[in-house]
């Protein structure tokens, strides 16, 4: 009787695969690469990967229901870092990093904020640590480069607070482009670059609440 060992090999080398091949086929075509290679693809059913995030300043994060959902750091915490030299990374909104992210990218994302109102310069995504920063409010979308070099402000895509949005973000050289739940913005600026940045942070209103889901990462090519 012949061996069923190769087959079984071949047949769980596959069922491997299958999931990130799956996410490979999301299907979102990039509009500023002709091709893509996925990097990473969570929907948050297991353990959060800390390969690719990182929690910061002591905030709550953990897996509900197939969200990543982050809350600010406890009261304890707060009064001794406001105490403290450094007051200013207290916890007081949720922060995470995303991070492994390749200098030429497409980010896909369910992305909610939540709380009782805007906030000024929150909430807000960083594309790399302070270099490309885009902040939303109830009238705009600001994208301010390498900390205050230049300031792109549009009044669409808008991000509303406390609802579910459709988030993708392509990002090369020079160019930005930003979508919201379909519709887009693209932004061009010789700041625009992610050179030596590694990172997308996300980072909510004070005493809000920042949750992700179906997130893909993959390299523009």
């Amino acid at each position: 009787m012949p061996s069923l060992l190769p087959n079984c090999s071949v047949l769980l080398f596959v069922l491997v695969l299958a999931p990130l091949a799956h996410a490979g086929d999301a299907s979102y075509k990039s509009e500023l690469f002709q091709r893509t290679k996925l990097i990473y693809a969570d929907s948050f059913d297991g353990p959060l990967n800390s390969a690719f995030w990182e929690v910061r300043q002591n905030t709550g994060w953990a897996i509900k229901n197939g969200v990543l959902t982050g809350s600010p750091s406890s009261p304890e915490f707060q009064e001794k870092k406001k105490a403290s030299a450094d007051p200013s990374h207290a916890g007081l909104k949720p922060v995470i990093w995303l991070k492994q992210v390749p200098e030429n990218f497409v980010c896909s994302l369910r992305l909610r904020y939540s709380a009782k109102a805007y906030q000024k310069g929150f909430p807000l995504l960083d594309l790399g640590h302070h270099t490309n920063t885009i902040t939303f409010d109830e009238k705009k979308t600001t994208l301010t480069l390498k900390k205050n070099v230049e300031r792109l402000a549009v009044e669409q895509p808008l991000f509303a607070l406390n609802q579910w949005h459709e988030v993708v973000i392509e990002l090369k050289k020079g160019t930005l482009l930003l979508k919201i739940d379909g519709q887009k913005h693209v932004f061009h600026s010789t700041n625009i670059d992610m050179a030596g940045q590694h990172q997308i942070d996300f980072k909510a209103v004070d005493a809000g609440s920042c949750e992700i889901d179906d997130v893909k990462l993959w390299e523009g090519l």
